[in-house]
C-alpha cells in the first residue's frame, strides 16, 4: 500500500522550525562542539581522520571522556567544506524523528536539501520512498557530503540502523559518514570491513601517549617532567577525561609533581583535592545543589529545585554546563553529572550529611512519580527504603502490573529486597504477593493476598485501585494453582470495579487487562473451555501492541498454539509460535520469555510430524525452566511421554504420563493426554485390554482420546465398538487433521478387517491427501502392518511418495508462475540449510547468528535468500514450504 499524504508530505519544509512532534529544533544538536582552550590537536588522529573522505563509513569508537566529539569537531572545522553535524539524545527516538533531525543536520550545515525528498511527519516511521530519494539526492551531487553523528549510541532502534545502511549503500559515492559512538553501532561493519569501505579509530587509539600528554599538561600550565607524566598515563591509562581531571586539579596544588606523586599512591587523596579544588570553588549555593543532585543518574532544574527546595537550579546548571564544569547536557533540558565527578560527589555528600541521602532519595521518588518513569521512580523509593509510599503508588497508581511487564531486566523481588518486616497496609501487602507470585511462590502470595484480604474486611476503605489490584493478583494466583474458578471470581470483580477508576489510568497502563486476560485464557485452557480460552487470549492479541503489553501478548500467542494443537491443527499452532517469536525480535527480545510452553508446542507438532530428534532437541531447549503454571507442565509432561514413546521406551512413558501434575482443580485435557500415553503405552507392549481400560473415562470428552479409545477397541477385537465411538465424534462436527486423520486410518483398518477394501482404500487416500498437507506421518507409521500392502498400490503410493515414502512428490502444478511444490527456485547453500534448520527450532536471528558464529546482518542476508529460493516470505511459511520439500 502506498503512502498516504499525512503519511508522507511532498515539498515539506525540512527547516520550518519544527520536528514530527512539533517541538522546535535545538540548535545545539547541529553545532559543532566548542573546543576548550587546553584542547590538544592530535597529528597522527588528525591524519587518520583524514581518511574518512575516502571510505564510505567511518567509525569512532570509544568510551565516555575518551575524546572523542572533540577529535572529530576540530577535524570537522578545519576540514574547508560543508559538514553536516548531529548530536543525538534522548528526545530523538524513532525513525522519524531521526531523519527529521539529519535532514535539518543538512541544511543546517550548508547541504539544502530538496523539498522533493519529502519530511517525516510520523516520529515513530518514516516512508521508504524518502529514504531512496535522499539516498538519489546524495548520489549525484558533484562532491560528496560529510555527515556527522555523534552519540550514536543513543540510537537503539535496529530499523534506524537498517535505513541508515541503505542510505549510505545507495547514496555512494555522494556520501562520507562518520558516526561517533560509545557502543558498535547496528550497521554491518564486517561488510565495510572487507570491502576497505571503513576508516576505524577505537579506544586503544584515542587514548593518550606519554609525548602527548607531557603535551596536554603544558597547555594546562604543568611542564612535568616525563617520568613524572608516564606515571600518570599508566595511572589513567590514557583516558582523556582523566588526565583533565588530574591536571585541572594539579594546576593550583603547591607542587604539582608531589601531588602526581600522590595521586598515584592514593586515590583518597585525589577525591579530596578535587572536591577542594572544583567544589569548594563554587558558591555555596552551586555546591549545595552539586551534592544533592549526586544521587541522581539525571535530572532537570525542576527535579534539582526538589531536591534543594529553591528555584535556582536553572540558572546555576546552565552555568555550570557553560563552563564545562563536568556538567553535561542530557538533552530537552535535562543534564546528568561526569560519572567521576559525581562519584566523588556521592561519597563528600555521605561524609558531610549521612542521614540526608535517604531524604533525597525520597524527594525524588515522589518528584518521579508525578512527572518521571517508574522505573526512577522505583529506584529512588528503594534507596530511601520508602517502601510504604512506593507500594502504595504502584497499587494507587494502577501499575502494579508493571511489575510482572516493564521494568526491564530485573524482577520484582530484586526491587523489593530490602523490604523487611511486617505490616497491615494492604498496598504493602499487594506488592509482597506480587513479588512472591513472579517468583513463582504461590504459597507465600497467597499468604500475603489472605492479609489483604482481612484488611480490607476489618477496615471496608479500600481503594478501587487497592481492589482491583487484588484481583489482578489473586487471578495470577488462580492460573498457578491450576483454579479456574478462582480466576474467572476474580476476573468478574475485577470488571465490576473497572468503571470505577479514573479512564486515564485504565488507558496508560494497558497492561493492566492484557494481564487479566491472559490470566483468564490460560485457566480457562486448563479447565478445557477452548472457545472461552481462545476469545479471551484472541483479545490479548489484537490489544494494545506497545513495549508494556509485549509480554501478555507473546504469553497469549503460545497459549493460542497450545489450543490449536489439542484441536488437531498442527500448522495453525505452529504459526502462533513462529508469530510469538516475531513478537519477541520486533522488541529486542533475544529469545521467547516464559516457561517454554511454545517450545514444547512445536515439539507436539515434531511429534505428529514423526520428527523425533527435534522434538527431543525442542524439548531439551525447555529443560532448565520450571513450568510456572499446570498448563505448562502438562505440556511438558505430555511431551517428554510422547519421546519416550516414540523412541519405543514404553515403560518410561507409562511412568511419566503417570506422575500428576498439581492442581487445584483437574483439568480434562491434561488427564486425556496423559491416558493417551498410557493407552498406547499398552498397546506397543501388547496389551489391548489395558488400552482400553485407561482410555474408558476419559473417551468421551477429548475427541483425540476418543480415536485412541477406538485404536484400542480394534487392537482388542472390537471393531464394531471401534466404529461407533468414531460415529459419535463425527456426529459433533468436524476435527482438525491432527484428530480427523488418525481417525480415518482406525477405520479405513476396521473396513479393511471386515473385508472392505475398497472402502479402506477411499478412507487411506483421503487420509494421506489431508496427511501430507501438515505432514503427520507419525499417525502412519504407527499404524502397524496392515498398512503396507495397500501403500503398495500404485494410486495410494503416489499420494505418499515424496513425504511418507521415499520417491518424487506428486506436482499439484506451479503455483502463480511459480515452480512446482517440490522443487525450490535454486538449491540452497550449506549454509542457508543450516540457518533454516535454525529457523525450524523457533530461534530468534540472533540466537542464529550466535550459534553460527556470524553477524545478525549476515543470518538476514542469508534469510533472504532462503525466503527467494522458497517463493515465501516469511520464516513460518519457510518452514513449512521446507518441509514439503523435505529439506528439513
Amino acid at each position: 500500500m502506498g503512502a498516504t499524504d499525512d503519511e508522507f508530505p511532498r515539498g515539506a519544509p525540512v527547516s520550518g522550525g519544527v520536528d514530527p512532534l512539533g517541538d522546535p529544533y535545538l540548535r545545539t544538536r547541529f553545532a559543532l562542539p566548542s573546543r576548550p582552550g587546553t584542547f590538544l590537536r592530535r597529528d597522527r588522529l588528525v591524519e587518520h581522520l583524514g581518511q574518512a573522505l575516502l571510505t564510505p563509513l567511518t567509525l569512532v569508537n570509544g568510551s565516555a571522556g575518551a575524546g572523542k566529539t572533540l577529535l572529530v569537531a576540530d577535524w570537522a572545522a578545519n576540514l574547508g567544506r560543508p559538514v553536516a553535524w548531529l548530536t543525538l539524545d534522548a528526545a530523538v527516538e524513532g525513525p522519524g524523528m531521526f531523519w527529521a533531525h539529519l535532514l535539518q543536520s543538512l541544511n543546517a550545515g550548508g547541504v539544502p536539501v530538496p523539498t522533493a525528498v519529502g519530511f517525516p511527519a510520523d516520529a515513530t516511521r518514516v516512508h521508504h520512498t524518502l529514504l531512496s530519494r535522499l539516498a538519489w539526492e546524495l548520489a549525484g551531487r558533484d562532491r560528496p557530503v560529510t555527515v556527522v553523528i555523534d552519540e550514536f549510541d543513543r540510537m537503539t532502534d535496529p530499523e534506524v540502523g537498517r535505513q541508515l545502511e541503505f542510505v549510505l549503500r545507495h547514496a555512494s559515492p555522494g556520501l562520507r559518514l562518520v558516526l561517533v559512538s560509545r557502543t558498535e553501532p547496528l550497521l554491518p561493519l564486517h561488510r565495510y570491513r572487507l570491502a576497505g569501505e571503513m576508516t576505524e579509530i577505537r579506544g586503544a587509539e584515542l587514548a593518550f601517549t606519554t609525548e602527548e600528554a607531557v603535551d596536554l599538561l603544558e597547555l594546562h600550565g604543568l611542564p612535568l617532567a616525563v617520568p613524572v607524566v608516564r606515571a600518570l598515563v599508566e595511572r589513567t591509562r590514557g583516558w582523556a577525561a582523566g588526565l583533565r581531571l588530574s591536571a585541572l586539579a594539579a594546576r593550583s596544588a603547591p607542587d604539582p609533581e608531589l601531588y602526581l606523586k600522590e595521586f598515584e599512591a592514593g586515590r583518597g587523596t585525589i577525591a579530596d583535592f578535587l572536591l577542594a579544588e572544583v567544589l569548594e570553588r563554587q558558591t555555596p549555593e552551586t555546591k549545595d545543589l552539586l551534592l544533592r543532585i549526586s544521587v541522581l543518574d539525571r535530572f532537570c532544574p525542576d527535579l534539582a529545585d526538589e531536591l534543594t527546595r529553591r528555584r535556582d537550579a536553572a540558572t546555576i546548571l546552565a552555568a555550570l554546563h557553560g563552563a564545562n564544569a563536568f556538567v553535561e547536557d542530557f538533552g530537552q533540558g535535562w543534564y546528568r553529572l561526569h560519572p567521576l565527578f559525581r562519584e566523588i560527589l556521592r561519597a563528600h555528600l555521605r561524609r558531610r550529611a549521612p542521614n540526608l541521602e535517604p531524604e533525597l532519595h525520597r524527594r525524588a521518588a515522589h518528584w518521579l512519580r508525578r512527572s518521571g518513569t517508574l522505573p526512577e521512580m522505583l529506584a529512588h523509593g528503594a534507596a530511601a527504603r520508602d517502601w510504604t509510599y512506593l507500594a502504595r503508588a504502584l497499587v494507587e497508581d494502577l501499575a502494579i502490573g508493571q511489575l510482572f511487564t516493564g521494568l526491564g531486566s530485573r524482577e520484582p523481588a530484586e526491587w523489593f529486597a530490602g523490604m523487611e518486616g511486617e505490616t497491615p497496609d494492604p498496598a504493602v501487602n499487594l506488592v509482597r504477593a506480587a513479588c512472591e507470585l513472579s517468583r513463582p511462590d504461590l504459597d507465600g502470595g497467597l499468604t500475603h493476598l489472605r492479609h489483604v484480604a482481612e484488611r480490607l474486611a476489618a477496615d471496608d476503605r479500600g481503594s478501587p485501585a487497592t481492589r482491583l489490584s487484588r484481583a489482578l493478583l489473586e487471578a495470577l494466583a488462580g492460573r498457578l494453582s491450576g483454579s479456574a474458578r478462582l480466576t474467572e471470581q476474580a476476573a468478574r470483580s475485577a470488571r465490576r470495579l473497572m468503571p470505577l477508576m479514573p479512564s486515564r489510568l485504565l488507558e496508560e497502563h494497558p497492561e493492566f487487562d492484557a494481564l487479566l486476560l491472559s490470566h483468564v485464557g490460560s485457566s480457562r485452557l486448563w479447565a478445557g473451555h477452548f472457545d472461552e480460552a481462545r476469545a479471551a487470549l484472541t483479545a490479548v492479541v489484537r490489544g494494545p501492541r506497545t513495549a508494556v503489553t509485549v509480554l501478555p501478548r507473546m504469553e497469549a500467542l503460545e497459549h493460542l498454539a497450545l489450543v490449536d494443537h489439542l484441536d488437531g491443527s498442527p500448522s495453525a499452532a505452529e504459526r502462533k509460535v513462529f508469530a510469538m517469536t516475531a513478537e519477541a525480535e520486533r522488541y529486542g527480545l533475544a529469545q521467547p520469555s516464559g516457561s517454554g510452553l511454545g517450545q514444547l508446542v512445536l515439539a507436539a507438532v515434531a511429534l505428529d510430524r514423526d520428527e523425533v530428534d527435534r522434538a527431543e532437541a525442542l524439548l531439551a531447549q525447555t529443560s532448565g525452566r520450571q513450568p510456572t503454571t499446570p498448563v505448562t507442565a502438562a505440556a511438558r509432561r505430555a511431551v517428554t511421554a510422547g519421546v519416550l514413546l516414540a523412541r519405543g521406551r514404553a515403560r518410561e512413558a507409562l511412568d511419566v504420563a503417570s506422575r500428576p501434575v498439581p492442581a487445584a482443580e483437574a483439568s480434562p485435557w491434561a488427564q486425556g493426554r496423559a491416558a493417551l500415553v498410557v493407552s498406547d503405552a499398552h498397546l506397543a507392549e501388547g496389551r489391548p485390554d489395558a488400552a482400553v481400560e485407561a482410555l474408558r473415562q476419559v473417551a468421551g470428552d477429548q475427541p483425540l482420546c476418543t480415536v485412541g479409545a477406538a485404536r484400542a477397541h480394534l487392537a482388542a477385537g472390537d471393531p464394531g465398538t471401534a466404529v461407533h465411538l468414531l460415529d459419535g465424534l463425527a456426529a459433533r462436527g468436524r476435527s482438525g487433521p491432527g484428530v480427523a486423520v488418525p481417525a480415518a486410518l482406525v477405520r479405513a483398518r476396521a473396513a479393511a478387517l471386515e473385508g472392505d477394501p475398497a472402502t479402506a482404500r477411499r478412507l487411506l487416500a483421503k487420509a494421506l491427501v489431508e496427511g501430507r498437507r501438515e505432514g503427520l506421518r507419525s499417525t502412519f507409521r504407527s499404524a502397524g502392518p496392515w498398512i503396507g500392502p495397500f501403500l503398495a498400490e500404485p494410486p495410494l503410493r503416489a499420494l505418499a511418495a515424496g513425504w511418507l515414502l521415499p520417491g518424487p512428490e506428486p506436482s499439484d502444478g506451479p503455483a502463480r508462475g511459480g515452480p512446482g511444490p517440490g522443487t525450490p527456485v535454486e538449491e540452497l547453500s550449506e549454509r542457508e540449510r543450516e540457518v533454516l534448520e535454525r529457523l525450524a527450532r523457533v530461534m530468534s536471528t540472533e540466537d542464529i547468528a550466535a550459534d553460527l558464529c556470524v553477524s545478525v546482518n549476515t543470518v538476514k542476508t542469508h534469510l533472504k535468500s532462503v525466503y527467494r529460493k522458497l517463493s515465501v516470505h516469511r520464516r513460518n511459511d519457510a518452514v513449512r514450504r521446507a518441509r514439503e520439500l523435505r529439506l528439513l
